[in-house]
């Protein structure tokens, strides 16, 4: 597939990428290195957190989330990165075992006024269940680098 650049973006498109198996070993792991709270690390404290189980750290999940979306579409365009994240909801806890699924779906697209070689695409990213109930959603703008721009930069 050729790479994508800011004009193959538009406003309704959707890019679903997964499944991905989510195991016990990996949200432990994870937890103890970068989120030890007993919730994200032991069975029996978690079931007697909010969480009612192990689950994720939403940082854990967010994590997941970048590797699905490189390896949806990110890696394979003319992204320049972001200039932050405009919300980020984790809605239900990630359990051992789950099939996780990525869907992204742009919401809108504009070509920067200070930088007319790069445009802003906005997009909408939910972490999906196995049966598709969102577990996080996340709401960002990426800097793609415009068509031309690498057409002149090449020449």
């Amino acid at each position: 597939m050729a790479k994508r650049y800011f004009e193959d973006f538009a406003a309704g498109m959707v890019l679903e990428h997964g499944p991905r198996l989510v195991t016990r070993e990996e949200i432990v792991a994870f937890a103890a290195e970068f989120d030890p709270q007993p919730m994200h690390l032991d069975e029996e404290a978690a079931r007697h957190s909010i969480l009612g189980g192990l689950a994720a750290s939403g940082w854990h999940i967010c994590c997941l989330m970048m590797r699905m979306a490189c390896d949806s579409f990110v890696l394979d365009s003319s992204s320049m990165g972001a200039p932050g994240v405009d919300e980020v909801k984790w809605l239900k806890p990630l359990r051992p075992g789950t099939q996780i699924t990525l869907r992204t779906t742009v919401l809108d697209t504009r070509t920067s006024k200070s930088r007319p070689e790069m445009g802003f695409v906005k997009t909408h990213i939910e972490v999906l269940d196995d049966d598709h109930g969102q577990i996080m959603t996340l709401t960002t703008s990426m800097i793609m680098e415009r068509r031309a721009s690498a057409a002149a930069a090449a020449s």
